[in-house]
């Protein structure tokens, strides 16, 4: 059974770091699609054609699936083993986390074996009993989690960056996902499959947050239309240059409203590539 650190490191070895978030509001498709969930369906395919070669992996956003209800949801799945077959790895972004019975239940939704779904992002708002049965869910079935630790939205700072003794919440966040992360490291490189979002432009926080989490995988939003620049995020990765996958959504997505969408998505994701390659690796 393949480990997510091990497989989500050799995807980016064999590609780059970009991942591809599939956000996609019926009203932002392109001319010649319809506005309905067969409209979605066929954009999300048409994207993931467009950067298969390009991209580590795509990120799914739940909400924009689940707004248009239960076809909504096929699209997700469809859309997810979609991707599978093309060889990118799937990290469904639903932010969950509970407890009890109800964390066991969304890590059996999306963590199963067979699912195309290779991880996905929880909080811990709850506390460590929430991630319990997503440990659990991912040592047995080769899956991966991305647990929220620093977002880069206006308010974040309301909780994440509140003082608790010599540190704020968010950095002992990351000392809960290091601490776990390094219980399952994988064989075939140093990387644990217990990753963690944080955001960008976020460039001090980032390079501190590196040090407390050496073996846990950055998943890195808010690249492109969200302001983050390839120089940004680079504090993200380890001085090999890796570590670390950077999302990006709009500024792919929607990097042409006409007939070309599919050829400028390409376009987009492979100048970020480069962009993200040459800033990782910088001394």
């Amino acid at each position: 059974m393949t480990h997510f650190g091990d497989a989500l490191a050799a995807r980016v070895a064999r590609t780059s770091p970009v991942c591809v978030g599939l956000d996609v509001p019926v009203d932002r498709l392109p001319e010649g699609l319809p506005r309905t969930a067969e409209g979605v369906e066929a954009f999300a395919r048409g994207i993931v054609d467009a950067v298969a070669d390009v991209a580590a992996a795509v990120k799914p956003q739940l909400a924009f699936f689940e707004l248009l209800g239960w076809e909504g949801m096929k699209v997700f799945w469809e859309t997810c083993s979609y991707a599978k077959e093309k060889g990118l790895l799937v990290i469904a972004d639903g932010k969950r986390g509970d407890i009890g019975n109800t964390s066991e239940a969304y890590a059996d939704a999306y963590l199963y074996p067979d699912s195309p779904v290779d991880a996905m992002t929880v909080h811990l708002y709850h506390g460590s009993d929430t991630m319990t049965p997503f440990l659990d869910r991912c040592a047995r079935n080769g899956k991966g989690v991305f647990v929220l630790i620093k977002t880069s939205n206006p308010s974040s700072g309301d909780l994440q960056d509140l003082p608790i003794g010599d540190e704020v919440v968010h950095e002992h966040l990351a000392q809960l996902a290091e601490a776990w992360g390094a219980q399952y490291i994988g064989p075939e490189t140093s990387f644990s499959f217990v990753g963690a979002v944080v955001g960008a432009p976020l460039p001090e926080e980032m390079r501190y947050l590196r040090t407390i989490m050496p073996h846990i995988p950055f998943l890195i939003p808010g690249y492109g239309a969200q302001g983050g620049t390839a120089e940004d995020v680079a504090a993200g990765f380890l001085p090999d240059g890796t570590g670390a996958i950077v999302n990006a959504s709009r500024s792919i997505l929607y990097a042409s409203s006409g007939k070309d969408w599919q050829q400028s998505a390409r376009a987009a994701a492979q100048r970020m590539a480069d962009d993200l390659r040459a800033a990782a690796t910088r001394p």
